[in-house]
């Protein structure tokens, strides 16, 4: 039997399985993406010398990781770096090599053929390798702009910062254990930040059915109840009753469209969390900031998972937003130094970093893991602090009158 043919069958074979025992979606998901590897990796085998053993061994880590996700489940480590790490690996570096298959389809042979496997291979390191950095944001209520953009950081006021640590898009799963996100937690304690704000996107299918791994994932943000907020994100709508329970257990509030309050040492904070919606964004975010008015000397924050919701706020629903969602590009230039991204290149979403509109501020994490695309290309992901400057002083608006 030929490798491709003997890759055909595995590929049945898996689609069979996913389709009698979790779903017809995901039988369609895992033909589609299984074969467009066979489609893209075995061409690829036959420009690199003695690559046809090697592009074996990753399909078949590919079809045993596909084969792994009909029985979702948290693996030991030992599978991962055996079977998924090499798969995602793989899979990422077959989409890669796209324009090298599309060459030989009409008869030229592109150089170096082992350049987008590479990518692949410092895409994976990007994925798992978080980066700390310190960020400062000045709110003053004063500088106002027309349209959504990036925008710079502001002048530093001589004023104690409020220190947040958000962690965002950790997606429990295949590059994220439960045990990896505790640690990043614990890290998150020991700064002793004045607020620990989680924006969602907490699961995926491997840790949906379980509250147990979210529970312990989150366990070290115990240390700093009273200081811990959340909201949830899209994949998290998934898994309502498993959100719910953990976080009931954790004593952590998650904000369903809800607000709350922190008396912090940098000043009183307001805290919106606006859950995640597919349709009607600007209906929902109004009918959320209208439930809760804008009080007075407060700090406004807004967890709102979807940075693409933030151009829809009215003038004054928020100073400062804290969105992820989107793995701060996921694909793009930020190891060179550069900040465009596939999501900046071809869409107007905010993807990484600061951005104004009017007098509000939006702040999009780059997200702690990823989930979706096999690996993440030159945009790594963050573990970071945020300093933000503010005097009650300068954010004074009115209120409603019954405050």
């Amino acid at each position: 039997m030929s490798l491709e043919l003997a890759a055909a069958v595995a590929i049945t074979v898996v689609a069979l399985a996913a389709l009698w025992l979790r779903s017809r979606q995901f039988a369609g998901y895992a033909v589609v993406l299984l074969s467009l590897v066979a489609l893209l990796g075995f061409p690829m085998s036959h420009a690199i010398p003695h690559g046809r053993l090697a592009f074996a061994g990753l399909f078949a880590s590919s079809l045993l990781h596909m084969a792994g996700l009909v029985w979702a489940r948290p693996r030991p480590l030992l599978y991962r770096l055996l079977i998924t790490w090499p798969a995602l690996f793989f899979i990422g570096g077959c989409i890669l090599a796209l324009p090298w298959v599309i060459a030989m389809a009409f008869g030229f042979q592109l150089p170096w053929p082992l350049v987008p496997f590479a990518i692949a291979a410092l895409g994976l390191a990007d994925s798992v390798l978080l980066r700390h950095e310190e960020v400062d944001i000045s709110i003053d209520g004063s500088t106002t702009v027309d349209h959504t953009r990036r925008h710079p950081r502001g002048s530093i006021p001589d004023v104690r910062p409020l220190r947040i640590v958000q962690i965002t898009d950790p997606h429990l799963g295949p590059l994220m254990s439960a045990d990896r996100l505790a640690r990043i937690c614990q890290r998150a304690v020991d700064r002793d930040p004045d607020l620990i704000l989680l924006t969602g996107d907490f699961l995926t299918m491997e840790s949906q059915k379980d509250p147990g791994i979210l529970i312990r994932a989150l366990a070290p943000l115990m240390e700093s109840r009273g200081r811990v907020f959340a909201c949830r994100g899209n994949h998290d709508l998934e898994a309502p009753e498993t959100m719910t329970t953990a976080f009931d257990q954790l004593g952590i509030p998650l904000l369903v469209d809800q607000e709350a309050i922190a008396e912090t040492a940098a000043g009183p904070i307001q805290i919106l969390g606006v859950d995640f919606v597919y349709r009607g964004r600007r209906k929902h975010l109004r009918k959320v900031c209208d439930m809760y008015p804008r009080r007075q000397h407060h700090l406004r924050l807004m967890l709102l998972h979807d940075p693409g919701a933030f151009r829809h706020l009215s003038p004054g629903d928020a100073d400062l937003a804290l969105s992820g969602h989107t793995h701060g590009g996921q694909i793009g230039l930020l190891r060179l130094g550069i900040p465009t991204t596939i999501i900046s290149l071809f869409t107007s979403v905010p993807d990484h970093g600061l951005f104004a509109r009017g007098e509000s501020r939006l702040y999009v994490h780059r997200g702690t893991s990823h989930y979706g695309f096999p690996m993440r290309v030159g945009v790594p992901p963050e573990e970071s602090t945020l300093n933000v400057y503010w005097r009650p002083s300068l954010l004074a608006r009115e209120v409603a009158a019954d405050q």
